[in-house]
């Protein structure tokens, strides 16, 4: 994509995200150019994505073969995102990840991990920034790249204000100087681009933070241990050093002079909304939700199916009310998580606050019933649900994730608890 193709899709995608413009109102029905997107992208999931899950679950690699498909057809890559992220409704990035996570959860964060460091660039960034860093995100569809968000650190994951990675400014040189290690990183060392949360000022805590892209091949910054995960094997995970890190001062996202402005305000005790990283999980929790839902949503057809075509004493599992009634929960509480995603995603894309932190609970509830429904898809699956020969395996270790990143269920739940109640609850 030349840069003049690049800045027009961002300048598009900002004029379509503004508060000004109106939303669409709420509508459970679809439109047709929703449902062609949910059926392509499931058309890639179901094609693509699901005969290579377990090859990739296995290997523990990234699989960048998919992800050059992907790229190919359209669905990684600005362009793409662009266009799922300016839906009107704020509806079709949650259904075209609910629809690839059906496919596989590991293979599906490979390719939408780099959203997450959009994601930041996108909550802090200016629109020059945005034009510059966005694309390079992903490369392009001849040589497609990863972006890499990077918050979490060794001693700070849910407390993200105690991050030790440390940021200070090089007058002399308009460079910024970066020194720590993050941990966790989805596509850490491997990435093209890499947004790192750090912190200027130590004594206003998570105040005091400001996201950093580090540009490619910036020295200072090496990969550590890749992880050896659980789940989501096929998504790539690792700790990322920042040794005397030098970059360039324009690489402050937002600009020196609104992090000046806002650190003045909460060194004078005004409130503000803006940080770091809680602004970028604020916009991407409901659709991690989403992605929860896709493991959830597959572990429920799949034991669907298995229970009508499995028999025991003389007859279809399925007609044994214990084996029924729970795939009919599962079916309630998967469609009742999903309608707490659309309404975050819809509040969302409208501009509205969060006021009952309706975003940590669509996250909350669909990382929840994500768990609960793979671990019943097992059940119903009994021995053979247990191995490897079965997916639904696979779907419970993908699914434990979304109870622990971007927020455990405990955190979710103590930002729910603070915003109906008005209370500091700890």
């Amino acid at each position: 994509m030349e840069a003049s193709t690049a800045e027009s899709a961002v300048a598009a995608t900002l004029e379509s995200n503004a508060p000004e413009n109106p939303a669409a109102p709420f509508s459970l029905e679809l439109s047709q150019d929703q449902k062609d997107i949910r059926d392509w992208v499931h058309g890639f999931a179901e094609g693509v994505v699901r005969p290579a899950a377990a090859e990739w679950d296995e290997r523990e690699e990234t699989p960048w073969p998919i992800i050059s498909e992907a790229a190919k057809i359209g669905l990684y890559g600005f362009e793409g995102i662009a266009q799922f992220w300016g839906d009107e409704t704020g509806l079709m990035l949650p259904i075209v990840n609910e629809e690839l996570f059906w496919g596989d959860a590991g293979i599906g964060m490979a390719i939408m991990g780099t959203t997450l460091a959009v994601a930041g660039i996108f909550s802090s960034g200016t629109p020059e920034q945005l034009a510059e860093w966005v694309p390079q995100c992903f490369g392009t569809p001849d040589d497609p790249k990863v972006g890499s968000f990077c918050v979490s650190e060794p001693d700070a994951g849910s407390d993200v204000s105690s991050l030790r990675t440390r940021a200070r400014y090089d007058e002399a040189s308009d460079e910024w100087v970066l020194n720590g290690q993050k941990a966790w990183a989805t596509n850490g060392g491997i990435a093209k681009v890499h947004v790192v949360v750090a912190t200027v000022d130590q004594e206003l805590g998570s105040r005091g933070q400001a996201a950093f892209v580090v540009p490619p091949d910036t020295k200072g910054l090496e990969m550590g241990t890749k992880v050896k995960k659980h789940g989501i094997r096929a998504s790539h995970t690792a700790d990322v050093f920042l040794d005397d890190c030098r970059i360039p001062g324009a690489c402050l996202l937002g600009g020196k002079e609104k992090l000046e402005e806002r650190l003045a305000r909460a060194r004078e005790g005004t409130s503000s909304r803006k940080q770091a990283a809680m602004s970028t999980f604020e916009a991407s929790r409901p659709t991690v939700g989403a992605q929860a839902l896709g493991i959830a949503r597959a572990a429920y057809e799949y034991a669907l199916d298995y229970a009508k075509e499995r028999t025991q004493f003389g007859r279809a599992i399925i007609e044994n009310q214990s084996i029924a009634f729970t795939l009919a929960d599962m079916k309630l509480e998967i469609d009742a998580a999903r309608l707490l995603v659309w309404r975050a995603s819809w509040m969302g894309r409208r501009g509205m606050p969060f006021e009952a932190a309706e975003g940590s609970m669509s996250k909350l509830k669909a990382g929840e019933v994500a768990v609960w429904a793979t671990e019943r898809a097992i059940q119903i699956l009994g021995g053979n649900g247990y191995t490897r020969e079965y997916p639904v395996e696979r779907m419970h270790r993908d699914a434990k994730i979304y109870t622990i990143f971007e927020g455990t269920s405990e955190i979710q739940r103590l930002v729910v608890s603070r915003a109906i109640s008005g209370v500091h609850i700890r």
